[in-house]
C-alpha cells in the first residue's frame, strides 16, 4: 500500500477529515497512514484536557464548555491553516471544527456564533466517519465517556456535519490496513 502515499500533486493538498466518536480508532488509523507518508495532524483536545489538569481542573470540558471548545475550534482553525504549509495530495485531520459544536450540542451547551462562522468558513474537502466499535472501547484519564454515551456523541457528530453540508462515508471495522485501504482508495478514485 506504500504506492498511495507516492500520489502526490503540486496543488493544495486535500484536508481528509476522519471523525467519530471516542474509541473509534481514529487515532490508531491516523498513525498507520503517517507512517504511509501522509502528513497527519492529530486529535488536540487531549493535550487540552492535560494543560487543564495540571492548573488542577480535573475535566474542563464538563467544568468549563465552552472555553474548552473555544480553545479546541481555536487551535483546529490553526490546524486547518497548517495544510497550505504542506506539499502532499493529502493531509489527514484526526476531528475538525464541526465536533466543537457537536459536542456543545450534545450538552446543550450554548455558544457564540463565531463557532457556526468556523464551521462555514473552514470546509473539509472529504470527510469519513468510523463508527462506535464496543470491542476497542476504553476509557482513561482523558476519555470518560461510557460506550452509550459514545453511541450518542456519535449521532451529534453525523447530525452537525449534515448539517454543515457535509456526507461522511463510513470506514468499515477491520485492520488498520483494510481501513486505510478503503479510505485511500475511495479518494484515489475521485
Amino acid at each position: 500500500m506504500t504506492n498511495f502515499a507516492r500520489y502526490t500533486s503540486n496543488f493544495m493538498p486535500k484536508r481528509i477529515l476522519l471523525i467519530g466518536g471516542p474509541s473509534t480508532g481514529k487515532t490508531t488509523l491516523l498513525n498507520y497512514l503517517s507512517s504511509l507518508g501522509y502528513p497527519c495532524l492529530v486529535e488536540i483536545s487531549r493535550e487540552v484536557i492535560k494543560q487543564a489538569q495540571e492548573q488542577g481542573i480535573d475535566q474542563l470540558f464538563l467544568e468549563k464548555p465552552l472555553l474548552f471548545s473555544t480553545l479546541l475550534k481555536d487551535a483546529r482553525i490553526d490546524q486547518y491553516k497548517e495544510a497550505d504549509t504542506l506539499s502532499s495530495s493529502f493531509v489527514f485531520y484526526d476531528r475538525g471544527i464541526p465536533d466543537t459544536v457537536a459536542y456543545m450540542d450534545f450538552i446543550g451547551q450554548q455558544y457564540p456564533v463565531e463557532f457556526i462562522k468556523a464551521c462555514t468558513e473552514y470546509v473539509y474537502d472529504q470527510v469519513f466517519v468510523l463508527p462506535p466499535w464496543k470491542e476497542i472501547h476504553i476509557t482513561d484519564n482523558e476519555r470518560y465517556e461510557s460506550f452509550e454515551q459514545a453511541l450518542e456523541i456519535q449521532t451529534a457528530l453525523l447530525n452537525t456535519y449534515k448539517n454543515y453540508n457535509y456526507d461522511p462515508i463510513e470506514v468499515p471495522t477491520g485492520t488498520v490496513e483494510n481501513r486505510a485501504h478503503f479510505i485511500l482508495s475511495k479518494l484515489l478514485a475521485n
